[in-house]
This record gives C-alpha cells, structure tokens and sequence, in this order.
C-alpha cells in the first residue's frame, strides 16, 4: 500500500497575509474591524482567503483573546423541552433573547436534570438561573464559577442580581376571591416542590419542606388569603396540561367535597378544567378554578388567573446581566402580581 498522505495543514491568517504582501492585521482587519480597510483592500483579502481556503479567524481563539465568549448560559433543573413547552417560560425567554441580542449576546440552554456539568463545563460569560432549587448542589455549581449570574424566582445570594415576583400578594388575592365567594373545601395544585420528587398529595405540615421558592411562596398567600379553609395539596412532577388533568382527577376523585381548585399555572389550570369536563363537573357552577401566570390563552377560557409581568421580567433579567457584565451592580427586582377575575369562578353550589 502506498504511504498515507500527510494531513494538509490548515491555511491560516499569515498564509493570505503573504499571499497578498500586506500585514496579518490587514488580513485580521477585513474580518473583525472592516471599517479600517478601503472596500477594493477588503474585497482582494477576502478573494485571496477564498482562493487559500482560509475559513477566517478562529472564534474560540478569538474569544480567549478577548475574555468573552458572548454566551450566557440559561439554568434550568428541569428536562431542556420545558423551555419551550411552557408558555409563560417561551414568552420569559423570548424576552431576555431579545434584551440580551440587543447588546451582541446570545443564549445556551443549559439543562441540568442528572448533575451539574452542563454548568461547570459550559464557556459562557454570565448565567441565568431560573427556579433551581433552594440549597441545591446546582446552585452551589452556579456560585462556584463566580461569574456575573442573575438568579430568577430564587432567593438571593451574595454577588448576583436578583429578579422575583410579588406571588405572596397574588395568590393571597385569589385564595381570598374564593373565600369571599364562600368556598371552604379548596384543591391545591402546586409546581413541583422539590428536585426529582414525584408529583402527589401532601399535607400542611411536609410545606416547610419545598425547595422551590415559587411553590413555597404561593402557597403561603393561598394559606394567607382563605383562613379556615381546608386546603387540601396535591403537588405534579411537571408543569405541563397532562400533569394537571392527571393530578385534578387523582384529587377529585379522593376528595369530592372540593367545590374549588387553586392551581400554580394556567398550564396546571387548563388541565384541571379537563379533568373536569371528564367527571361531568361544569366550571364554575360545580367547581371553580383559578390559575397563575395570566397567559394570552387563558382570556379565551375564560379562566381567572394572577397576572405575572413575564415579558418585563424577561426584559429586567437580561438588563441585569448586562448590568453585571458592565462591572454595574443592578438593583434587585420585585415584580408585581395582581388577580385578574374572568368567569371561571363562582359561589358553590348549595345542594
């Protein structure tokens, strides 16, 4: 067999540089700084890389020489699809993309279901951190790289920039609704209350226990706004439609007296009204549902919810990180809620 041919070395900047007879920074210029260049010299450049095959400047090599990468990394604990399955995280996302673009950045999902490397390994220049899990070892990862981090819906920590909302006030307001409406046995559809914990019942006692601030929080304001009630809690592994129906029937089956749901998300919401429809319940005159978040659909159904700013914190949480990248310390954010009462909510029925 004849001898393997050597691998052809790669062309690089001083090959077109010779080529032509000028300098590597006139070379360099016509990629990264054009406005330098006459458009006759840039266009001889970059006809001479043509004819060399040279690809241009290394991007990773560039972004070392700089410091930057110009990627922000997005946290989340949850399965990468979550992202986009959930409206309200689209509509949040969408949002810091269209901050964050606006300064010559882009987003890295980072899904980090199984373990932390995802956050350790990634080459980003600041990270968004959205629900993790109060205490956890992924948020332990995140403060590690001691990079410009904004965390969303999480208490805060030294050296980040915080953005929350008012969801005490919010689902105060609509535990309260209910209790003025007369109900006293209360379903209680909550977002997933701790990493890796299967969705089901659970008691008063075990709320102490949630590792998510947004879970612990709203259910402090339904407890705060329907005194005397009986609340009874369920909690679902996902927020998604199919979770909410499943968890709306496992609860209404085993507690028919309930006259009213509460539920942490008008995705939550929207399958609990499907569950209804499947027991031959009518909302509201035989079950009352409110949800949160407030997403552009629920109008349609007709289904009161507590109104989240979510594009405005999309927007404050990229500010933010921008912010941080400036060498600014930003302003922590609290965003408010307010209950926003359509029809699907009523006094129960008196049999």
């Amino acid at each position: 067999m004849p001898p393997a041919k050597p691998p052809a070395r790669r062309v690089t900047l001083r090959d077109v540089a010779a080529r032509l007879g000028v300098s590597p920074a006139t070379v360099s210029n016509a990629y990264n700084r054009p406005d330098q260049l006459s458009p006759e010299l840039r266009d001889r450049v970059l006809g001479a890389a043509r004819d060399l095959g040279y690809s241009g400047p290394d991007p990773l090599a560039r972004s070392l020489r700089r410091g930057r990468t110009g990627v922000i990394g997005v946290v989340y604990d949850a399965p990468l699809d979550y992202a986009f399955a959930d409206p309200a995280a689209a509509l949040f996302l969408g949002s810091v993309a269209q901050t964050l673009q606006g300064a010559g950045l882009n987003l890295l999902l980072l899904s980090c279901v199984q373990d932390t490397a995802p956050v350790r390994t990634a080459s980003v220049d600041g990270l968004i951190v959205s629900c993790s899990a109060e205490g956890s070892e992924l948020l332990r990862a995140v403060l590690a790289r001691q990079l410009p981090t904004v965390l969303v819906e999480q208490n805060a920590q030294p050296g980040t920039a915080s953005v929350t909302l008012d969801d005490l006030t919010g689902a105060r307001e609509a535990a309260a609704h209910l209790h003025a409406l007369g109900h006293r046995e209360i379903g209680v559809l909550t977002l997933e209350v701790g990493p890796g914990r299967a969705g089901g019942p659970f008691t008063l006692e075990a709320a102490g226990q949630i590792a998510y601030r947004t879970t612990a929080r709203r259910l402090q304001g339904y407890r705060a706004g329907a005194p005397g009630a009986t609340l009874h809690l369920t909690a679902t592994g996902l927020n998604t439609p199919q979770e909410g129906e499943a968890r709306a029937l496992e609860l209404l089956r085993a507690q028919p007296q309930l006259t009213a749901l509460l539920c942490m998300s008008d995705v939550l919401a929207q399958g609990a009204l499907r569950a209804a429809h499947r027991l031959g319940l009518r909302v509201p005159q035989d079950l009352s549902l409110i949800g949160f978040d407030d997403l552009p659909s629920s109008a349609a159904l007709d289904l009161s919810s507590v109104w989240q700013p979510t594009a405005e914190k999309g927007e404050r949480v990229g500010l933010a990180l921008r912010a941080l990248l400036d060498g600014q310390r930003p302003p922590d954010v609290d965003l408010p809620t307010r209950l926003v009462v359509r029809g699907s909510a009523a006094a129960p029925r008196l049999d």
